[in-house]
């Protein structure tokens, strides 16, 4: 299998080995590590985004974990501007990219370009923002799919971020977000990636999730977040939807018993894993998908 002139693209659900993976793949064929996990990018957020300890690295170079301050914001435009560059230079060095994560909006970046939409004026996002607190995430759905009807079954009913970002594109534009991401172009070709998507079974993955979760709060996680608490990120920041956070703060405000938010953390990262699972049937058809031990007859088969 000639891997050489390729830009290997490994995604799946949260806690399905694909770092695991990717270092095993990277070893194999000279290759560089290029995060693409949006919660993983923060500097101080190591145990809570579950990023990959620096004594697993094994050798491997990693780019794009741990550099951004948590106050500042980080946009998918932003990661695809660095991944791009980061491509470039592992290239130079006559590595192979390795890009893995979670975020499913990263990939369709740099699959298909990013969308150059006009800047919105603050002050119509911050009605839109308004409203929506105001008429909640399943009032404000029926209403944007009035105002864009090409949008039905195009975004999740529950998906608050996408809603929102949908209707005041649409309503200063006046072009539906879909019309937006047609006239996209991508800085590569298709025929450059090998796109492989990690299909877990979902049994073992609800028992990994537990363990990680375990794993989680030994390692540190609530030491983690009191630090997080003390910096004062403001709560529009998206760093704040990180599964943990929120939990643990109700274990320190005494709101909750430990084992009460393991649980709900567990919950809630098997939550995010089913959304991801789905966001993939819908995005990534076309992925070499590979089970656990499909995965290692992956390895075997590369010399």
């Amino acid at each position: 299998m000639d891997l050489q002139s390729k830009i290997i693209l490994i995604s799946g659900p949260t806690a399905s080995g694909k770092s695991k993976f990717a270092i095993k793949l990277a070893k194999k064929i000279n290759g560089e590590i290029i995060n693409a996990d949006s919660m993983q990018v923060y500097k101080e957020l190591s145990i809570i985004s579950a990023r990959p300890r620096l004594t697993n690295y094994q050798n491997i170079k990693h780019h794009l974990y741990g550099f951004q301050n948590v106050k500042r914001n980080f946009s998918t435009g932003d990661w695809l501007k660095l991944a791009i560059k980061k491509i470039a230079e592992v290239k130079k060095r006559d590595k192979i990219p390795i890009l893995v994560g979670g975020t499913g909006l990263y990939f369709k970046a740099i699959l298909e370009g990013l969308v150059k939409i006009p800047n919105i004026p603050i002050q119509l996002r911050s009605k839109i923002r308004n409203l929506h607190k105001a008429l909640g995430q399943k009032v404000f759905y029926q209403k944007l799919l009035i105002l864009d009807p090409k949008l039905k079954n195009k975004i999740v009913s529950t998906d608050s971020q996408r809603s929102i970002r949908a209707y005041e594109v649409k309503k200063f534009t006046k072009i539906s977000i879909l019309d937006w991401f047609k006239n996209t172009n991508s800085n590569f070709d298709e025929s450059q990636f090998l796109k492989i998507l990690i299909d877990y079974p979902r049994e073992e993955l609800i028992l990994k999730i537990n363990l990680r979760t375990e794993e989680m709060i030994k390692m540190g996680a609530i030491k983690e977040v009191k630090k997080f608490i003390k910096l004062k990120v403001p709560r529009n920041k998206s760093v704040n939807k990180a599964i943990g956070i929120s939990e643990i703060k109700e274990y320190l405000d005494k709101k909750k018993e430990l084992n009460e938010i393991k649980e709900k953390i567990s919950i809630k990262t098997r939550q995010y894993a089913k959304r991801q699972s789905t966001w993939a049937r819908g995005n990534m058809n076309n992925w070499l998908k590979l089970n656990p031990k499909e995965m290692n007859k992956f390895l075997k088969k590369i010399k």
